[in-house]
């Protein structure tokens, strides 16, 4: 298997602020009870949380418990013996589980910035619902209590997220009547949380293969990049996958069509033509999971050219300038209701673009694999490339220029001769 280990710290060199924050905003306290605005907010360039979402969980620090809350409800009520008459607390466990509510709940139980489903967008994609927020109201137990503390041990429930200790910060402040008057929170606590790939998979769950109009070998996946196939559990291709049984609200596990790669997600870059003034790339990336779809994917390609995108076909572009005037990076997602959505592995489990970039002179060349991008991000997760030797070469410069060599001496010699009689 190839060797990997990208990004075990959490720090990504493409998105080196990107992290998750959940903010604790103390709206009002209520003689023994708090009301609580907590709110997710996706602050990652390009990676986004998909079906089923954020579980957000914690630990409190004494006996609190959630009297009510709204735009999210807790999984488990717990045990609430403790209370006896009148209506019983929403959630009385020691470390609750919430979880969003689903998009078209009733109004009554909506607030702002509710009800997606714990589904999040990234920062590029969708501005305006990478924030998931809900309420609540949090009291104690006891009979005699100072009243509720912060909680920790924050969890995201997510695959390759940590998240450290609660802080705090200076209280936030709210927009009323149309950004005339402003409120702003009794206190406030962050909380963040960081991403590491190596967390989320020992191994990576995507790959890259080449191949270019000036050369007929196709350079495929790196040979195990995912998994090795021996002894592996795949679909062949042409066969049906099995019946499974699918867990409710859970990721279903994947099953990958049989290759020499293994991977769920493969990209491929064609350098396809190249003009006097301009060179056109062709982007294919295959869903080979047959029972996953992958809504609102993404694709970061870092290459020197990418300053000069002329024209993007088929998918939306946008750069990724993160170091000042370097602009080597961009980030390509689909249309909306045209290719948002990467299907599973089949006849239609693939997306694909075309793209124009125009020959920067001083550094445009076709040689030394100059034309391959450095590194390929789907989703977030860091693709494996093929080894630097293997990739596409020009023809033999020698036999490339052996024609016109040998004119130039045929024509030396007949010069000679002409010359001599």
């Amino acid at each position: 298997m190839v060797n990997f280990s990208c990004n075990a710290d959490g720090y990504d060199s493409l998105d080196p602020n990107g992290n998750i924050t959940i903010k604790w905003d103390i709206m009002q306290a209520n003689g023994g009870t708090e009301d609580v605005r907590v709110s997710i907010i996706n602050y990652q360039l390009f990676r986004h949380i998909q079906y089923p979402g954020w579980k957000l969980s914690w630990s409190w620090r004494g006996d609190e418990v959630i009297w009510s809350i709204l735009g999210a409800e807790a999984t488990e009520q717990g045990n609430c013996s403790a209370f006896r008459g009148g209506q019983l607390p929403h959630c009385c466990e020691k470390k609750p589980v919430i979880i969003d509510l689903l998009p078209g709940a009733t109004y009554n139980k909506q607030v702002a910035n509710c009800c997606k489903g714990g589904v999040l967008s990234s920062m590029i994609q969708d501005p305006g619902k990478y924030v998931s927020a809900f309420q609540v109201n949090v009291g104690s137990s006891a009979t005699k209590s100072s009243g509720p503390g912060i909680p920790v041990n924050f969890t995201l429930g997510l695959p390759g997220y940590t998240c450290g200790q609660p802080f705090e910060v200076p209280p936030t402040k709210f927009t009323e009547d149309q950004g005339r008057r402003r409120t702003q929170a009794l206190a406030t606590w962050n909380v963040t949380c960081s991403y590491s790939q190596f967390r989320a998979s020992a191994a990576p769950t995507c790959c890259v293969s080449f191949s270019a109009f000036y050369n007929d070998t196709i350079i495929p996946c790196q040979e195990c990049s995912c998994a090795c196939q021996a002894g592996a559990k795949c679909v062949k291709p042409g066969d049906l996958p099995p019946v499974l049984q699918l867990q409710h609200n859970e990721p279903p596990k994947p099953v990958v069509q049989c290759s020499n790669h293994m991977c769920p997600i493969r990209v491929h870059w064609h350098v396809k033509q190249s003009y006097k003034e301009y060179w056109r790339v062709k982007i294919t990336v295959t869903n080979l999971n047959h029972v996953k779809n992958y809504s609102q994917w993404n694709l970061v390609v870092l290459h020197p050219n990418l300053q000069s995108v002329t024209q993007v076909f088929s998918f939306n572009y946008k750069p990724l300038n993160q170091y000042g005037d370097t602009n080597d990076t961009g980030v390509f997602y689909g249309i909306q209701f045209y290719n948002e959505m990467l299907l599973q592995a089949g006849e239609n489990g693939n997306v694909q673009t075309e793209m124009l970039l125009h020959k920067d002179p001083g550094i445009f060349s076709f040689r030394e694999g100059w034309a391959f991008p450095k590194k390929i991000y789907f989703n977030g997760e860091h693709c494996v490339l093929p080894q630097p030797q293997d990739y596409p070469r020009l023809p033999n410069a020698a036999q490339f220029y052996a024609p016109a060599a040998s004119c130039t001496i045929l024509s030396l010699l007949l010069l000679l001769v002409t010359i001599m009689s």
